[in-house]
């Protein structure tokens, strides 16, 4: 696991976001292009890998820790317990392979109800790879009605050039921060690291009476 290169700087709210999907729809790939703005050709991901992100937003400092999970089933049992905490779900799927979208209502739709801890969570539902349109056959009115029957945000975008990669996550922060719960939840979390006191070295004390 790993965290993205940028210091930790004070910010004002802390939230978790979890990207969930089938293997190779993309979602290692849309979190690289939004931490460092570039993507390279990426191996699967193997259990849960995340990043840390420092971002404004509405006016807030923001740190988002991102948690990336693996798509293919093996993993599952393994990345079930990450769903706990999480403020926003984004789930991911392929404009290219229909398999892939099918997925998010017969498999991670009900993995998400299955395991999410906080019912006030907000999901986003976003079509990668909408570079590819000459290969989409998953239409975006096909996209905005599982949105609307998932309850969930709705975004195409692209990895590959970046498209709408940054509005995903931000619209996604913005509508967290609207949950009065999540934002006092957000702010605590940063109160806590805060508040959190410092390890103090004390040389110990010298035996005996005198010093030499």
């Amino acid at each position: 696991m790993a965290t993205s290169g940028q210091g930790q700087s004070s910010y004002d709210l802390s939230y978790k976001i979890l990207l969930i999907g089938d293997s190779a729809v993309g979602k290692s790939s849309l979190l690289v292009s939004f931490i460092s703005n570039a993507v390279d050709d990426l191996a699967p991901t193997i259990g849960v890998d995340f990043k840390i992100k420092l971002l404004t937003v509405g006016g807030k400092r923001l740190k988002l820790t991102i948690w990336d999970t693996a798509g293919q089933e093996r993993f599952r049992t393994l990345t079930s317990s990450y769903y706990r905490g999480a403020h926003g779900i984004i789930l991911v799927y392929d404009v290219t392979r229909r398999d892939t979208f099918s997925n998010l209502s017969d498999v991670w739709a009900k993995e998400l109800e299955l395991y999410s801890t906080n019912q006030d969570c907000i999901k986003m539902l976003v079509g990668n790879k909408v570079d590819r349109e000459a290969e989409q056959v998953v239409r975006r009115e096909e996209g905005l009605t599982l949105a609307k029957e998932l309850g969930c945000l709705f975004l195409e975008c692209s990895a590959k050039t970046r498209t709408n990669v940054e509005q995903c996550f931000e619209e996604l922060a913005l509508k967290i921060m609207e949950v009065p719960r999540f934002l006092e939840e957000g702010s605590t979390v940063v109160k806590r690291s805060i508040l959190k006191p410092k390890q103090e070295h004390h040389t110990p004390p010298r035996s005996g009476c005198c010093s030499s």
